[in-house]
Order: structure tokens, then sequence, then C-alpha cells
């Protein structure tokens, strides 16, 4: 029995790293087309999912009515409407799931929920088979962080319903890989795990593998001591920021690899060979950039909003979509991956945004909550930095007195245990013009 066991796990682990080799061969053609290549791919791709997904879905049946389909080359890209993620969401608590939905929800079977937008989640449905495509864009990531089905995965974040890293669970998973996942757990049970478990590779955000440093140094645990590796961060900027970068590699003598995507979008942006950037996985995404400036398409290293076209998701899928996201493009590569590369990674986002323990906050979200609370006259909102982490409080001139109440409230919608505390009302600045309610002091 003992050699039998052996025998199947040896198979098991050849069979994963035969797959491994033909589609990383793969994934490397890909990154090497030409334009012309590259835009016929994409062409073909966006075309096969509009035939896919009109009439079906009526989001885009309404919002591509006149358009003349199928397009006959990437330059009538612009014919279609932009989609913006406020088009997205439904006013009615009763329908939550947004509006870009191909099929009935009985045919979906995964559930995630952004953050935050006007301080009411967006949620977002993928089919078995859009899970799949997710499985396979994240391969990108895991080969840029050269991970093996050898490695030991620690996945160091809430298993909540926002998306998290549960695609880079199931992806490592396909990988042969041994994913131990770390929601429910405190920093130093954290910790404990992944020395106790030799874990090789680590997934949380920038700010959270900070924050492991500090609690590490208050305990006297040394990381460099440690088996990891790498440590793939998202959620946030800083993976690509030197800074940021050289202090978690320091501390924990590992490489950081970094990676960005969205509930509404998929995981679409991966490290380049010398960490200075992203590629964006061009073969799932057609990229836009648009000049901040002047609101046209931006050129080589321009400050532009970054608009995305799903490729392989027709459930939900998003058609020249107004991330938000901030970054420079580049179209100059020096090695052999010809995707656009963003110099930088994600600078910033196009509007005031927090960061908040890797979930992605608005003031205004904050705001919409608060205006909900009929006996809550004013409000301030301030953030902070508690250690390595953002941290926010809230005062309130609250007739009822009672901010338990609006505390979880911001949990329930916002998915963030939030500091709520009532001052004395008349206390709070008035403003004649425009209302200065968020002080940022990070």
């Amino acid at each position: 029995m003992l050699l039998s066991l052996t025998l199947f796990h040896r198979r098991a682990n050849s069979y994963h790293a035969d797959m491994l080799e033909s589609n990383y061969e793969r994934r490397r053609e890909l990154e090497s087309l030409d334009a012309s290549e590259l835009a016929k791919l994409q062409l073909d791709k966006i075309n096969e999912l509009l035939s896919t997904i009109l009439p079906h879905n009526t989001f885009y049946a309404s919002k591509l009515s006149g358009v003349d389909l199928p397009l006959k080359s990437l330059a009538n890209l612009d014919q279609l409407p932009f989609t913006f993620k406020d088009e997205l969401i439904r006013s009615s608590r009763n329908g939550d799931f947004a509006k870009n939905l191909t099929y009935p929800v009985e045919q979906y079977t995964r559930f995630h929920r952004t953050s935050g937008t006007r301080g009411h989640a967006l949620v977002v449905l993928d089919t078995d088979s859009d899970w799949q495509w997710w499985i396979k864009t994240w391969q990108f990531v895991l080969d840029a962080a050269e991970l093996t089905a050898t490695d030991r995965v620690f996945m160091a974040f809430s298993f909540g319903p926002f998306i998290g890293f549960w695609s880079a669970f199931d992806a490592a998973v396909a990988r042969g890989c041994l994913v131990i996942p770390g929601g429910g757990l405190g920093t130093l049970a954290r910790l404990d795990t992944i020395r106790n478990n030799q874990v090789t590779t680590i997934c949380c955000t920038p700010t959270y593998a900070l924050h492991m440093v500090e609690v590490a140094a208050e305990n006297d645990i040394n990381l460099a001591s440690f088996d990891v590796q790498r440590i793939i961060v998202a959620g946030e900027p800083g993976g690509s920021l030197p800074a940021v970068r050289e202090r978690i590699e320091s501390a924990w003598n590992a490489k950081v690899v970094d990676h960005s995507g969205a509930s509404e979008v998929g995981p679409w942006g991966y490290a380049d060979v010398e960490q200075r950037g992203l590629h964006i996985i061009e073969s799932e995404f057609i990229a836009e950039f648009l000049s901040v400036e002047s609101g046209t398409a931006a050129s080589e290293g321009e400050l532009a909003e970054l608009v995305l076209t799903t490729l392989g998701r027709a459930g939900s899928p998003v058609i020249r979509y107004r991330t938000g996201d901030l970054v420079r493009p580049s179209w100059n590569s020096s090695n052999s991956n010809r995707f656009v590369f963003l110099d930088g990674g994600v600078i910033g986002r196009a509007d005031d945004m927090m960061i908040i323990r890797g979930v992605n906050i608005f003031p205004s979200s904050i705001e919409q909550i608060l205006h909900s609370f009929p006996h809550v006259i004013e409000y301030r909102i301030t953030a902070t930095r508690d250690g390595e982490m953002d941290a926010l409080s809230i005062e309130v001139e609250d007739r009822l007195n009672e901010p338990t109440r609006i505390a979880k409230e911001l949990q329930l919608r916002l998915g963030l245990r939030i500091d709520v505390e009532t001052v004395e009302i008349g206390s709070l600045p008035r403003f004649e013009g425009k209302g200065k309610r968020f002080i940022d002091q990070r």
C-alpha cells in the first residue's frame, strides 16, 4: 500500500509538472507576439465574447445598441461606450448583484463582494467557466513568482466575501502546491503557522507583510530564519515601489512579487522580471490608457487612467471599464515580454480612495452611510497610521449618542471595524462651501 501511494504521488507531481511546462511555454509564446499578432488575437476574442453575451446580457445589449458588430478592427473599439463602476451598482438592497450578469443567477457558482462603493457593496458573480479563466490567468502571476508544485503557500488574508486571494488559492492548488489558509488567525498565530509548516510563499497585501514584520520584531521573531522565499502582494500599491519592496524583502529575506487585479475585472497584472512594475496580460485583456491631463489616448510614459476589457469572462464581462487606476504605460519593452508594461505598477487612484487593511474605501462610501442616520448632525473622518497599517476613526454629533449602532452598520456594509465616537453637538466645524470632513494624517 505504501509503495502504491508513493507511486501515486510521483505520478500526480509528474502530471502537474508536465501540465505546468506545457502551459508555461504557451504563456511565453503569447508574451512574445508582435503587435499585429496580438491585435488579431484580441479582435477574435472580443468578437467571440460579444457574440456569446449578446443578447442575453441585457446590460450590454442596451449599452451596445446601434453599434456595428462584429468589430472589423481594434481601431473600432472606441465605438463601444465606456463602462463605469457606478453603472454596475443596483439601487435596491434586494438586488445587490452587479447589473452586467449574462446568465440567470442559478448558473453562477462564485460570490464576491467589493467594498465601499457609495457605501453599498457590489456583488460580483462568476460561473464555473469564468472561475477557471481566473485560475488560468493567475498562472502568469505564479510564473513570475517561479512557483512550483513543491511550494507551500500561505494565504494571509481573511476568507470573507471580498475577492482577496481566493483565486490565487485555487490557482496554486492547480499547480499542485500545498496551500494553507490563514483566515481567522491572529498575526502571531499566522507567523507560527508559517514557521512551523516551512511555508515558502506568502500571499498578502504589502501593508500586511510590513505589519507582520512589526509584530515579529515586538516578539523577537527572526523572519529571515523562516523558509519563505517569496511574498506575492496585491490589493494596494507597494509591490512595485522600491522603498516598500526593499523594506519587506530585507526583513523577510524573500523576494516580493507584485500583482494587480479587481473583483469586477479579474487578475490583470503581474510583475516584470526586474520587479520594476507590472505587465498587463494582454492575451486576456484589452488595455487602453486615457491621459489624466487631456482625456485622450496617453503616450509613452504619460500618467493615465487604465481602461480594461475582459476577453474570457462571459458571465460577468466588462467592456472598456474605467478602472480608476493611475499608471504610466510603456510599449518599449527591453526583454522578450511584449505585453504593455506599467512602470512602477499602479501609482494611485483617480479618485480619493483609502486602503484600510487591504480593503478599498472611498470617503464618500462612509459619508453615504453616515447620512442614512437621521440623528447624525455632523461628522469628521480621520485617517491615521497605526504602525504599518492605515486606520480610520470617525467623530459624530449624534442626538441619540449611540455610536455602537453606527459602527455596526459600517462593519456590515464595508466589512471593516471602524472606531466611532460621539462628540458634543456643535463642536465640529461647519462650512459654507464644500465640507472638509476627511482629514488625512497618514
